[in-house]
């Protein structure tokens, strides 16, 4: 073989290896993408923290896109006496929790009936739970209404004699609106835990309820974090149907609270930005607290094949 074909064998080889690299892409796009809409999402947060903290003295002198004037706490301790914020995040706590806590209960208990069991009406009471939560709340507002008002409850419990002003009502409301939506969660969650798993369970013995609570839940921890997260903000963010079944003002949630601090016939939007920024600090903290477990809810499963 002469040298000259044996520099095209290496040459053509060398080009076909060079063809094998995989070349790096460029994801500028994206990562310009995702600034922008981290941009925009940002803005009107630190725009609303930013006029919080303005005196509105300092918005009158200056204007509300200047960066003039003093800082001050003065509108947060303000609005909390004013706004009655105590209360409101009582109530909001009353709502919140034992809503949350009853549709990951029910929720999960409808997800582990219809992934983990093959029956008849499996498919169809998922679509049905599903449906639920294309249903507008409007539509229904006024027949839940007459329902609450002509369901009795004893006077002990309901000052009206019915669930009209009572926790209860918002409560069952915003049980029944979120749980389509975590048992279709967790439904695709629990199928896919291996089969075997149950298998297992049931050669050793073990009833539903066991099965239930001692193998399924456990594994279902990260996507009932992440679900807590979100059905916590969900609630606890909800202002039409407090609005619309609780009459009393000393039993409505925070978000209602800013209402108290507008003015007859002038508002003072920097007490109104103190106030908004009062309302979602627990609902940060509870992301900052359980970042990790709602992360790995989000992203479990995402590299499999």
């Amino acid at each position: 073989m002469s040298a000259t074909s044996v520099d095209r064998s290496l040459l053509a080889s060398s080009s076909r290896a060079a063809v094998r690299i995989p070349r790096k892409k460029s994801h500028w796009g994206s990562y310009l993408f995702l600034t922008v809409m981290a941009v925009m999402w940002l803005v009107p947060l630190v725009w609303t923290l930013y006029t919080s903290l303005r005196p509105k003295s300092a918005t009158d002198k200056y204007g509300y896109f200047s960066l003039g004037g003093s800082f001050n706490f003065d509108n947060f301790a303000q609005a909390w006496t004013q706004g009655g914020f105590l209360t409101y995040f009582g109530n909001s706590l009353i709502i919140t929790v034992p809503a949350v806590i009853l549709t990951l209960f029910f929720a999960s208990m409808m997800a582990f009936a219809v992934s983990r069991f093959n029956w008849k009406f499996n498919v169809t009471l998922l679509i049905a739970f599903t449906a639920g939560n294309l249903l507008p709340p409007q539509v229904l507002a006024a027949p839940l209404f007459e329902v609450f008002k002509n369901f009795s409850l004893p006077y002990w419990l309901s000052d009206s004699g019915s669930l009209l002003n009572t926790f209860f009502s918002v409560i069952a409301v915003n049980t029944a609106f979120q749980i389509g939506f975590c048992t279709f969660v967790l439904s695709n969650f629990m199928k896919a835990i291996p089969p075997e798993l149950s298998e297992a369970s049931r050669v050793d013995g073990a009833g539903v309820w066991r099965h239930y609570t001692a193998i399924i839940m456990p594994l279902c921890r990260p996507a009932l974090a992440a679900l807590g997260t979100l059905e916590v903000i969900f609630i606890y963010n909800d202002y039409f149907w407090p609005l619309i079944f609780i009459q009393s003002g000393d039993k409505l949630p925070v978000t209602t609270a800013i209402n108290n601090l507008k003015g007859q016939f002038l508002s003072d939007y920097n007490l109104l930005a103190a106030g908004a920024v009062i309302t979602v600090i627990p609902t940060l903290i509870i992301y900052l607290v359980l970042q990790r477990q709602f992360i790995a809810g989000l992203t479990l499963g995402a590299s499999k094949g």
